[in-house]
């Protein structure tokens, strides 16, 4: 284990290298639309869709010969803001909380224009199979997922400004749409109209359940748990969710899955409602059994491997790390899942690479937040298991 501790370690300080000597820019996966075709498709969702799903899954990076440039990335901000915070638990470096605090500062700068209160949106206009979102549109993943940098500044730094941002985002939480059923409310994905997703929706509980925990707001917990109620009432058997439940939304997905599994942990412990303790323990024994082969290479959906992709490599790394204390077999198979992706995904200048395909073939092209930014954060999350593993022993 002292032996994959220190590749770990070496690892991280390239890909720290490289995101802070690019200045905390990069392309994304979806940033198509930034293109100076755009104005080709003729503002029609189809050919948006075309345009950004041909720069996406093209092996060879198109985007410099479309005039698209590496772009800031909230969400990237919010996963390094996290790493930093880890690593400074971890060594007692003060250089990583300086780190940590400048992402957090410009996070709260760069909130999503015309909302009163926090939250985040791409860099870029996206375009999903339903509809369009125009740069800066808030979507609850992303805002979510800062907010839990945010509370973790709260828990370590002791400063206040991070638990009234903390709130400041619950309340955009709250104002977003829901879909009021007998079992439940699913918080939108979106504020502008209900698009019921299953992370999304755990994402902004468990948002909502950790910031009532330290400020005893009884309206942040009731939403919280018919939150969580929608999303559990609606796991499948086997311990799956799909990703939403209309009918276009019935797909099952690794990082996805990751999202919901470390949400119900966070709600549970934030709450210390068991009611869908059942519900975690089913879904993590799904999840560990189903998205991984034996070499530990992350499978992206249930039933197929390929893409071999960077996001489910770094959430598979973090969500197994997250629940060592459930399963002692959890760790191993996380350094398994660290091994392979650095062996396999990160360049020799320190970049983790987007996505292995079929036959081997490789798309090298530098994300920021889906590769840099969550391997950087995983990587911490497990080098602090292994230290606290040592620490027992």
């Amino acid at each position: 284990m002292m032996e994959m501790k220190e590749k770990i370690e070496t690892s991280l300080k390239k890909v720290e290298k490289w995101v802070e000597s690019h200045d905390y820019k990069g392309y994304e996966p979806f940033d198509g639309l930034s293109s100076f075709l755009k104005p080709l498709t003729c503002d029609n969702l189809l050919l948006e869709r075309i345009l950004q799903q041909m720069v996406r899954q093209s092996p060879i990076n198109l985007r410099p010969i479309l005039g698209i440039k590496p772009k800031e990335s909230t969400k990237g901000r919010g996963y390094m803001a996290g790493g930093y915070l880890t690593m400074l638990k971890i060594t007692g470096d003060q250089t990583y909380k300086k780190k940590a605090v400048e992402c957090l500062d410009w996070l709260s700068k760069n909130k999503a224009p015309g909302y009163a209160n926090h939250s985040w949106g791409n860099h870029f206009d996206f375009s999903s199979r339903a509809s369009k979102l125009p740069k800066h549109t808030p979507i609850i993943v992303w805002t979510s997922l800062i907010g839990q940098a945010f509370l973790d500044a709260y828990e370590l730094l002791q400063d206040q400004k991070y638990l009234a941002i903390a709130q400041s985002i619950c309340r955009w939480i709250l104002d977003v749409p829901r879909e009021q059923t007998d079992s439940g409310s699913c918080l939108s994905y979106i504020a502008e109209s209900q698009v019921s997703i299953h992370n999304s929706n755990m994402l902004g509980s468990a948002m909502l359940a950790r910031t009532a925990k330290l400020t005893k707001n009884p309206s942040y917990l009731d939403v919280a748990r018919e939150a969580m109620r929608y999303s559990c009432t609606r796991q499948l058997p086997d311990g799956a969710w799909y990703y939403g439940e209309h009918p276009m939304h019935h797909w099952i997905d690794n990082f996805h899955t990751g999202y919901n599994l470390d949400s119900l942990k966070c709600y549970i412990e934030s709450t210390y409602d068991t009611t869908y303790k059942e519900n975690m323990e089913r879904g993590l024994t799904y999840y560990k059994s189903i998205f991984f082969e034996p070499s530990g290479k992350p499978k992206y959906y249930h039933n197929r491997t390929f893409p071999v992709d960077s996001q489910c490599a770094s959430q598979s790394i973090e969500t197994l790390s997250n629940f060592t204390e459930f399963d002692e077999k959890l760790l191993p198979q996380a350094l398994k899942v660290a091994q392979w992706t650095i062996k396999n995904m990160q360049d020799k200048k320190g970049f983790f690479y987007y996505r292995q395909y079929f036959l081997g073939v490789k798309s090298k092209t530098p994300m920021l937040h889906w590769a840099q930014a969550t391997m950087y954060k995983a990587l911490t999350a497990i080098l602090l298991k292994i230290n606290m593993q040592h620490l027992k022993t």
